[in-house]
């Protein structure tokens, strides 16, 4: 996977990929990583690459010249027109759908825009897929643009040393991830779930599976809608609901098999047994 951002602060793009697994992957070979100064390619000269909008308005807006010539110089160095990232709060937003989606591709570009933005036509001209991390504006496209490259990465192989933990974490099912536990097996008076000492694989992964289903339901519900179920997931998501009716099954410690039981809030048991009608 070859990485390029187009970037008025190529030293924060550097500094923040070139630690830790990423920096590994770097100087390992899995990634690459070339970072564009815009600023480079200024029409005056002296590194300035904003102005005023036409219409009015406070701030400024990165004009289109620059980036299209830091972008063309770019493509014609490296002989290929890859996809085009634009880190915005109007694009799509960025999901572990997307990175699994975009780790396929060889080369991948990345703009990150300042100011009030990036003059409409650059966008028109190069960029290929608008792109948000959330609900919320930051001072620049480059805090972005390194999550996405993070998430990224961990999709490409070799990057990760255990290729297990790129497979089996949140939201690689659609699901948040399960609790995880190391030593000791007792900690000021909390005990490991009894299920993860047993060394049965089949009841540890029904147990992690079911915990992430149980996490999903409590933290993000919208995602749980989203899976597909079959019929242990189904069996435990009753069970849930059964317990919740139930007051001497329910506690926040785990019970004989290991799964810890949960009260629902009357929200929570609406949403399953909506969901497990269907």
């Amino acid at each position: 996977m070859n990485y390029y951002v187009l970037t008025l602060f190529p030293e924060m793009i550097e500094n923040g990929m070139n630690t830790s697994i990423t920096g590994r992957a770097i100087a390992g070979g899995y990634l690459s990583l070339e970072t564009v100064n815009i600023r480079d390619y200024s029409l005056t000269g002296n590194g300035r690459i904003d102005d005023y909008p036409y219409g009015g308005g406070a701030g400024m807006v990165m004009q289109a010249e620059p980036i299209c010539r830091a972008y063309e110089d770019l493509v014609q160095r490296i002989g290929t027109e890859p996809r085009v990232v634009y880190l915005t709060p109007q694009g799509r937003v960025f999901d572990q759908r997307m990175a699994e989606e975009l780790a396929r591709e060889e080369d991948l570009i990345f703009l990150c825009g300042h100011y009030e933005g990036v003059d409409e036509r650059v966008l028109e001209e190069i960029v290929t897929d608008q792109v948000s991390i959330g609900d919320y504006v930051l001072t620049g496209g480059e805090l972005p643009a390194m999550v996405m490259m993070d998430a990224i990465a961990r999709m490409v192989p070799g990057v990760l040393s255990n290729q297990e933990s790129g497979q089996y974490e949140s939201f690689q099912d659609g699901l948040l991830e399960y609790p995880q536990y190391s030593r000791p097996e007792e900690w000021r008076g909390k005990q490991v779930p009894p299920v993860l000492l047993s060394g049965h694989h089949g009841n540890v992964d029904r147990w992690r599976r079911d915990q992430s289903l149980l996490r999903t339901l409590k933290n993000r519900p919208e995602l749980l809608a989203r899976v597909e179920l079959d019929k242990k997931d189904r069996k435990y998501l009753q069970s849930l609901l059964d317990r919740t009716k139930t007051p001497r099954l329910v506690s926040a410690a785990p019970d004989d098999d290991g799964a810890v039981a949960a009260v629902l809030t009357e929200e929570e048991q609406k949403f399953l047994a909506k969901l497990l009608a269907i």
